[in-house]
């Protein structure tokens, strides 16, 4: 759940390093992979939920919103949130 996900986070983050550049364009592109897999397999009844936590502007927005228009008609969700002071 939620409380799961926020518990991971706050695990993990003190042992990693953010730094740039921030490309997402390569992260939903894999995502939305496995996602066409799963329908052209027929096994609809999978759906995949990518979360991403950044702390840093889009540096490749027009892929990343390509990405996203690619992946729009897939069994999945994108949800992005940025955490910080960068203009997201």
């Amino acid at each position: 759940g939620i409380q799961g996900i926020v518990d991971a986070y706050r695990q993990v983050l003190p042992q990693i390093r953010l730094y740039g550049p921030t490309n997402f364009s390569p992260i939903i592109n894999h995502v939305a992979r496995f996602a066409a897999q799963s329908v052209q397999q027929g096994t609809a009844a999978h759906y995949y939920i990518l979360l991403v936590i950044t702390d840093g502007e889009i540096t490749d927005l027009d892929q990343t919103r390509q990405a996203i228009v690619d992946a729009s008609k897939l069994p999945m969700s994108i949800i992005i949130v940025g955490v910080g002071e960068a203009d997201f």
